[in-house]
């Protein structure tokens, strides 16, 4: 048996299939990418800028949005950042990183019942603020840490 021909066919039958829906409008792969990207906010360059852009007019700080961050930061290429909120009904979390030339660096929209936490690695150019910022019911909250970014791994 021809196993080679028969791959072939396979292959040949469900691509065709999958033109065929997609011809139809059965699929609709546009629809899969993200619907609107927030293009003021991830192109500010300032944090009051970005802040403005997702609509964070007044924040509140809150110690019920917590940002784990490490203190110091040897690679500044990949630092990993999470964000909790026990704050009731989060709707979305925004991470911030006030030195970075777009300080927006995540945003994140969460669905009803979602669990508000969230996980990012992201890049870091220099010792900076990492600010997180939620909104719950309509109001925005922050929490903030200090990562020291260490150039060639040397502390301090």
């Amino acid at each position: 048996m021809n196993t080679t021909r028969r791959t072939v066919l396979r292959s040949a039958t469900a691509s065709g299939m999958l033109a065929g829906l997609i011809a139809a409008g059965a699929l609709r792969p546009t629809q899969v990418l993200a619907a609107d990207w927030n293009k003021a906010a991830f192109e500010a360059k300032d944090a009051p800028g970005a802040l403005k852009g997702i609509g964070a007019g007044a924040t509140v700080d809150s110690k019920d949005l917590i940002v784990r961050v490490p203190d110091i930061a040897e690679n500044g290429a990949v630092v990993p950042v999470d964000v909790v909120s026990t704050i009731p009904n989060t709707s979305s979390i925004s991470i911030l990183v006030e030195k970075n030339p777009s300080p927006l660096s995540a945003h994140f929209e969460l669905g009803n019942g979602a669990l508000p936490e969230v996980s990012a690695r992201l890049k870091l150019g220099q010792t900076s603020m990492v600010k997180a910022v939620a909104k719950a019911d309509g109001k925005f909250y922050t929490a903030q840490k200090e990562v020291k970014v260490t150039v060639g791994g040397c502390g301090g």
